[in-house]
């Protein structure tokens, strides 16, 4: 009998990224849904996660903590699907680019903000969230303008780069950033909300101890 994949995350979380992969794919995975933040309320995962961080994916011998490089392996371990861009395909070099984007420049300044203006208000750094706020919207431009003219960011289908970046859009609805939200990629967002795939895994998450 083949194994099935194990994702460890919190609900909502950046995992959410995989669970949708998942779905989109068709790919059976385990979900274990730990209490956030896991370091503190659920210590036993450090032995298997010493960062304490989630995602993380254990896949056979496999251990993979990056909720893209995730989404992507799911999309992709079975062969390349129409979720993943391969490479000598058109779009290929935009569907890497958006993909690291997604948490290199657009979900970072979101987890600052998130730690200084919501979970640690009492330290009196609240100022310095806000102002991770504004770079949060104002790196939202490439994305504004890559969807101009196009529904999805790459080789006119939805890609595991949408679930990448999606997510960032609908973390920023949950957690108070949406003021600063381009009103085109409120559309997009619904666009991806409605998606059946993205549907099943957000039900899936629902039994969490504790969303972000």
């Amino acid at each position: 009998m083949t194994e099935v994949p194990l994702l460890y995350t919190c609900a909502r979380s950046r995992g959410f990224r995989a669970t949708w992969a998942a779905e989109e794919a068709g790919i059976e995975i385990e979900l274990k849904l730990l209490p956030f933040p896991p370091r503190f309320q659920a210590p036993e995962y450090l032995e298997i996660n010493p960062l304490g961080t989630v995602p993380m994916l254990v896949d056979g011998e496999a251990r993979m903590t990056e909720s893209c490089a995730i989404a992507h392996y799911l999309a992709t371990k079975c062969g390349y699907t129409d979720l993943a861009i391969a490479p000598g395909e058109p779009d290929y070099a935009a569907y890497c680019d958006f993909t690291y984007h997604a948490d290199a420049t657009i979900t970072f300044p979101q987890t600052v903000y998130m730690r200084f203006a919501l979970f640690e208000k009492d330290k009196g750094w609240e100022e310095a969230g806000h102002a991770y706020a504004k770079w949060f919207w104002k790196r939202l431009v490439k994305l504004e303008q890559r969807l101009e003219t196009r529904d999805y960011l790459c080789a006119d289908r939805f890609t595991v780069a949408d679930i990448c970046c999606g997510y960032a859009l609908v973390l920023a609805e949950r957690v108070g950033l949406d003021e600063g939200v381009p009103d085109s990629l409120k559309a997009y967002r619904d666009r991806l909300k409605a998606r059946e795939g993205f549907r099943r895994a957000w039900d899936r998450e629902s039994a969490g101890p504790g969303a972000i």
